[in-house]
């Protein structure tokens, strides 16, 4: 399982490698909007299912 993770963060990184800065700031914005939405929990749990 460890080794998944370490290829996912990889995938990770070379998409944001590739992202423009607004690309960048938009997504983080739109991963801020949903972590502070009151069904946090749920999307958590959803992706420590996958």
């Amino acid at each position: 399982m460890g080794t998944e993770n370490n290829m996912d963060m990889a995938k990770l990184m070379g998409m944001l490698s590739k992202m423009d800065k607004s690309q960048l700031e938009q997504g983080l914005s739109k991963l801020n909007q949903m972590l502070s939405n009151e069904d946090k929990e749920k999307l958590m749990q959803s992706f420590k299912k996958k």
